[in-house]
């Protein structure tokens, strides 16, 4: 029997058993994942990973489930995931792991659903999800320096899988768990070369009980040399249209091992002011057939998609530009970014029941939208009358430095009348709106590299910068010092400006605003109330109203809005909401767009973004 065909029969046998089996609790009967020559062996067995992935703070829990079995409808047998330290350790030695950041549950949930699991634990975990995973907090010591064996950013690292170590222990396959196999690290080739670095790494999955199993890389065709290491089996990530390409690379470095792509990218994200994002099915489906023909295991990355919530989504920088990425995370999967399957979807089922002879159980129903009535805004807030307490400082500070990792920052100081000429924003990350006596004089934004606007001629005054963190860099060695804010300095016609006065923006807590009925001017907060009728469902937070800015539910952070798109609607989960009044809360940037109605969806919105204009306006 060819390898082909005995790892086909025992996934056929595997699949049909998991297929039928009702969900159970955690088995403890322990199991063994190694790689022979050519293929995966599942207790001594052959066995093809057909792998989606799927990340659990970018789906609510509540539907964690839908989810897994709709992957299991698919016809995959196993779950990829990252882990989220930031989600984890929002303060050093502070852990978070509950509710949607219920990793256990969420490992536990996939074994009950017959999922297998890769886990992924980084730290580092690009994903296009805020500073690849890292919490803000390692960057306010200005010498730390991540992803290298430097002790300062070891430490904590140590620290954080020392805690996450006893979590994950009891989910490895070795201790009846449904976790095959652990990554180290994420595609370090494509940074760097430092195999001291990734040996520490290796080391450390071992010391904190996570390397209890099969430890594995990930690079691309072109850099396996970099982010491997000897006697580890590797994995190649790539997208459609370079199978042919990635496949021999692979076989070449690793002549003795599995073949497998360990992130298939099945779709794309999307940047604010770039074009939504779709890819071709026809390339797609053709190498994941290919794939399925030749025995190779593949993980589609994203099987669903989801949502980066709140202050969560990434960017991307090289240095030079910088591309903040959407709220949504919807990735043009198979299974979109609430849930609903696209027609690539039953194309995949499709063609993995024909190659494993097994057909998968039927998805779960789809889960119904709807729009809901929302009341006129009468009620507002500025930002000038709900200032937090400041801090003094000679020169600005970052967010980093003052201990904040999300928000907003504002920095004033005293201007003579005098002062006046060009104002420049030394390494200003990342969107700046400059007021004199608040008033709106311009803005300034990193994405189209704007760091400088003229100040016209006034009479003494105050000067006040509004600064947004639009979402940490994600990938490359920027990520090193991407910290927040105003990060170098401010001069005024050649002249650095000091005396600042700080207000730390974060707003992690909407509900101690002070609202009037009163007209609103410059920054403002608005509220109004969503009201349910009936069974809760989904629904989209229609943002096409507002020019920049934010949006909470029930005090919980749903995610960004910008007029320049493509994004024009916030997902909002139905277990998000609750009979009756659900209370809504804007932060809009732009007053002037004074947003009094403002609505729901049943469905997302996406529309052609607005050039950017190379000069700094009042208007962004």
């Amino acid at each position: 029997m060819t390898f082909r065909a005995a790892a086909l029969a025992t996934a056929a046998v595997l699949a049909t058993a998991l297929a039928c089996a009702p969900a159970q609790t955690t088995s403890q009967t322990p199991h063994t994942f190694t790689t022979g020559p050519d293929t995966f062996l599942l207790d001594g067995k052959p066995f093809l990973i057909h792998a989606g992935e799927m990340h659990y703070p970018r789906v609510p829990r509540a539907y964690w489930r839908d989810r897994m079995r709709k992957m299991k409808a698919m016809g995959l047998n196993t779950l990829t995931t990252y882990v989220f330290w930031n989600e984890h350790e929002t303060a050093p030695g502070t852990y978070d792991f509950t509710g949607d950041n219920d990793l256990a549950e969420y490992l536990k949930e996939a074994q009950q659903e017959g999922l297998y699991v890769i886990l992924r634990p980084g730290p580092y975990v690009c994903a296009e999800w805020e500073f690849a995973g890292y919490p803000a907090w390692l960057l306010k010591d200005h010498d730390i320096v991540v992803r290298s064996s430097d002790p300062k950013y070891m430490e904590p690292v140590n620290k954080w899988f020392a805690h996450l170590g006893p979590i994950v222990h009891p989910f490895l396959l070795s201790q009846g768990g449904p976790i095959l196999a652990v990554q180290i690290e994420n595609e370090y080739g494509s940074f760097g070369d430092d195999h001291a670095y990734m040996e520490q790494m290796r080391q450390l999955l071992i010391a904190t009980g996570m390397g209890d199993g099969l430890l594995y890389t990930a690079d691309g065709p072109d850099v396996f040399a970099k982010g491997t290491l000897p006697n580890i089996p590797a994995v190649v990530n790539f997208g459609p249209g370079d199978a042919a390409k990635a496949f021999p690379a692979l076989a070449a470095f690793r002549p003795n091992g599995p073949l497998m792509s360990g992130e298939y990218w099945d779709g794309w994200f999307d940047h604010w002011g770039d074009k939504h994002q779709h890819r071709s099915n026809k390339v797609q489906l053709g190498e994941i057939g290919m794939m399925l023909d030749k025995g190779y295991s593949f993980n589609l990355y994203m099987a669903e998609g989801g949502t980066s919530f709140g202050w969560m989504n990434g960017s991307n920088s090289d240095g030079k530009n910088f591309e903040p990425d959407t709220t949504s995370y919807d990735y043009d999967s198979a299974i979109d970014e609430r849930g609903g399957l696209r027609p690539k979807f039953f194309a995949i089922r499709d063609l993995i029941a024909k190659s494993t002879g097994v057909t998968p159980p039927a998805p779960p129903a789809e889960i119904p939208a709807t729009t809901y009535p929302v009341r006129t805004i009468t009620e507002s807030a500025s930002l000038w009358a709900n200032l937090p307490k400041l801090i003094k400082s000679d020169k600005p500070l970052s967010m980093e430095d003052i201990g904040q990792s999300y928000g907003y920052i504002l920095y004033t100081t005293p201007l003579t009348a005098s002062q006046s000429g060009t104002l420049t924003l030394d390494a200003l990350h990342d969107y700046a709106q400059v007021y004199l006596d608040h008033k709106l004089i311009g803005i300034l934004d990193r994405r189209i590299s704007q760091s400088s606007l003229e100040l016209p001629p006034h009479p003494a005054g105050e000067l006040q910068i509004l600064v947004e963190n639009t979402g940490r860099v994600n990938y490359t060695t920027v990520i090193r010092t991407e910290r927040k804010g105003i990060t170098k300095s401010v001069t005024l016609a050649g002249t650095e400006l000091h005396n600042f006065q700080i207000y730390p923006l974060p707003m992690q807590d909407t509900t101690k605003l002070k609202y009037t009925t009163k007209p609103c001017e410059g920054p403002c907060f608005y509220r109004t109330h969503l009201t349910t009728t009936g069974d809760l469902r989904d629904t989209y937070i229609n943002t096409t109203q507002m020019t920049k800015g934010f949006v909470w539910v029930n005090g919980r952070p749903l995610g960004r809005a910008w007029s320049i798109g493509p994004q024009g609607a916030l997902y909002l989960p139905a277990p998000w909401l609750h009979a009756g009044e659900n209370e809504i809360t804007l932060f809009e940037l732009q007053s002037s767009t004074n947003p009094d109605q403002l609505g729901t969806v049943d469905h997302p919105i996406y529309f052609e973004p607005t050039p950017p204009s190379a000069t700094a306006s009042t208007k962004q």
